[in-house]
Order: structure tokens, then C-alpha cells, then sequence
């Protein structure tokens, strides 16, 4: 085998290092990707036997920046029990998210990575960090970049004076257009309730408009 056959052996055979913005992400639509690179799936040597493992290492960053859908952070919960009686629990996406920013899509490529045995040494080469601040000794094996699945929104106070005034408008007042005084709304009268006891010795209760 030649030199050449021999370092392109090698490159085939290793495992490479991705990085993933997570930033603004659905973590389970993003969950269905990263699968991908942790099992090998993009390489043209992938097989679906155990005894065949070449997956990479994902390094996933801005997790504390992830996007769940409509109503997700209220109503998806997640289950925990401790092994005890009266042990379980259920809490809300909100609630652990605050506690662990990296659990949810942690937890997200656990579920999708199936029940099987070879799914915890897989989720061992997934990094997740809830900011920018990767340590150097695993930024220094980053090799590529995953593609994020949407694009990140930019924020109006992000832009700058000259972008504002640059950006195309509808209409625009002239400068001698004064805008009309408009006079607060009347104050809103409340009914009132007037208590009156009667013969029997019952109250009754009595609402007047004015």
C-alpha cells in the first residue's frame, strides 16, 4: 500500500470533530441531525454493525440559547425517578432548563439514538456547553462545522443607526407633520354595592350603576 492509500486509510478511519451552533434551534429537530455524525452515518464506511463504530465527536455550543415550539416550555415535561418508592417525578422544560442548560438536547439525542447498547459510548462523544466557551484542548480538534437547520434572527437593537435609517419604509411622515394631542380616555366608573339588612334580620346586597 502507498504512502498516499495509507493516509487516506487513516483520514477514513478517524474520527473527525464537528461543531454545532445550537442557538435558536429546535434541540429535537437538531437531535435527528447530530445523530447523524454521532453514529458515522455521513461516511461512505457506515455500517449498521456493532462492530463497526465510526461516529464522530460533536461539540454543540449556545445550548442556553435553544428555541422550543409554541407552548413546549410549559406543557413537555420529563420524567426522573429515583429508585425509591414514591420516587417520581415530572418537571416542565422551563423548569429544567433553567436548572441545566445543556439537559434538554441532551437528553434529545439520548431518545433519538435508540435503546441500545451502544448508545451510551455514543452519547460519551457529545459535548454540550450552554455558552461560546469551548476549553482549548477540545476547540484545537475542531475540524468542521455542522450547518444550522434555521437561521438565527437578528435583533432590532443589533443593527446599527446607519441600517435603521437605510432600511426601506412604506411611508414616511414629512418633517412639518406635527402628530395630534389625542385627551386621555374618562376615568371608568365602577358600580357600587350597597348592603341593606332587612326585617328578618338577612343582608341584601345591592348594585348600583351610576
Amino acid at each position: 500500500m502507498s504512502a498516499t492509500k495509507r493516509v487516506q486509510q487513516w483520514l477514513t478511519m478517524s474520527r473527525g470533530w464537528w461543531l454545532f451552533d445550537a442557538k435558536w434551534q429546535d434541540p429535537y429537530q437538531s437531535a435527528k441531525v447530530l445523530k447523524k455524525y454521532l453514529l458515522g452515518m455521513h461516511k461512505p464506511i457506515y455500517t449498521t454493525s456493532r462492530n463497526g463504530d465510526f461516529g464522530d465527536h460533536v461539540v454543540v455550543i449556545n445550548s442556553a440559547d435553544i428555541a422550543l415550539k409554541a407552548d413546549d416550555w410549559y406543557y413537555r415535561v420529563y420524567f426522573h425517578h429515583t429508585g425509591y418508592p414514591g420516587g417520581a417525578s415530572w418537571t416542565k422544560a422551563w423548569e429544567v432548563h433553567r436548572k441545566n442548560p445543556t439537559m434538554i438536547i441532551s437528553r434529545a439525542v439520548y431518545g433519538v439514538l435508540g435503546p441500545n447498547l451502544t448508545r451510551k459510548p455514543t452519547m460519551e462523544r457529545l459535548h454540550v456547553f450552554k455558552d461560546d466557551n469551548v476549553p482549548k484542548m477540545i476547540a484545537e480538534n475542531i475540524t468542521d462545522q455542522i450547518r444550522p437547520l434555521r437561521p438565527i434572527p437578528k435583533r432590532l437593537d443589533h443593527y446599527s443607526q446607519e441600517e435603521q435609517e437605510s432600511f426601506p419604509k412604506v411611508f414616511d411622515y414629512p418633517k412639518d407633520y406635527v402628530l395630534p394631542e389625542h385627551s386621555p380616555p374618562p376615568p371608568l366608573e365602577l358600580p357600587l354595592e350597597q348592603v341593606t339588612e332587612t326585617r328578618k334580620g338577612f343582608k341584601k346586597k345591592t348594585v348600583i350603576f351610576r
